[in-house]
């Protein structure tokens, strides 16, 4: 709960009473990608995917190599390519629709800057909504201010926040509007009540660094 509502600190201190049922490795991948600690999140993924393995807890192990492929997808599209290809290879046969969906969502981040990109988040905002999974709308906003962050479209990310704002409105995920304006360089929300694990310039400097990559 903490690290839904932003409280990563606290978060983060809790990840080692957490243990295998409470999937400590995939608690700890979730914190360090929404900072943007690439490396540091494949590394807790992989972790977490192979203690899935070794408990015959096939759900859970695709469940984290789709959390994988998105970590990655920000960062290196080449090999989210090879992520998301793995992850469709465990979703198969398991009746997991959200995580199936989630993986449409990561090959929208590998592909941010691209041409069709929003009108494939428009059809999968559709498909989301028809599925009743109204979290992943939070999801796919995100990877929409991203590529409008690398197409430097200011007025698109900023009504992209305001969809952000409406989403998150419960708290769960309110972080995901900090990330944006992040991206695009623009300011922090006043009411932002995220708590990141050293302070917000390490993250606002890793997410702009994404986009500078992404456009070179």
């Amino acid at each position: 709960m903490s690290r839904l509502s932003g409280d990563f600190p606290t978060a983060l201190a809790a990840v080692p009473s957490l243990g295998w049922k409470g999937r400590h490795h995939r608690v700890l991948g979730d914190i360090h990608w929404s900072h943007a600690n690439t490396d540091q999140a494949i590394a807790a993924f992989e972790a977490s995917r192979a203690e899935a393995g070794q408990h015959g807890a096939a759900g859970e192990r695709a469940m984290t190599q789709v959390r994988l492929a998105l970590a990655v997808s920000f960062a290196d599209p080449d090999r989210a390519d090879d992520e998301l290809a793995y992850a469709h290879q465990l979703l198969e046969g398991l009746d997991q629709r959200s995580n199936r969906l989630l993986a449409d969502v990561v090959g929208l981040i590998k592909d941010a800057g691209a041409d069709g990109v929003i009108g494939r988040a428009e059809n999968l905002r559709n498909e989301v909504e028809g599925a009743r999974l109204p979290f992943l709308l939070r999801f796919i906003e995100l990877a929409c201010a991203f590529h409008h962050a690398i197409r430097d479209e200011e007025q698109h990310v900023a009504a992209t926040i305001d969809r952000l704002h409406q989403l998150t409105a419960s708290g769960d995920f309110a972080y995901f509007t900090d990330i944006a304006p992040y991206m695009a360089g623009l300011p922090r929300p006043s009411t932002s009540t995220t708590q990141w694990i050293d302070g917000e310039d390490p993250v606002r400097t890793a997410r702009r660094a994404l986009v500078a990559a992404r456009q070179a």
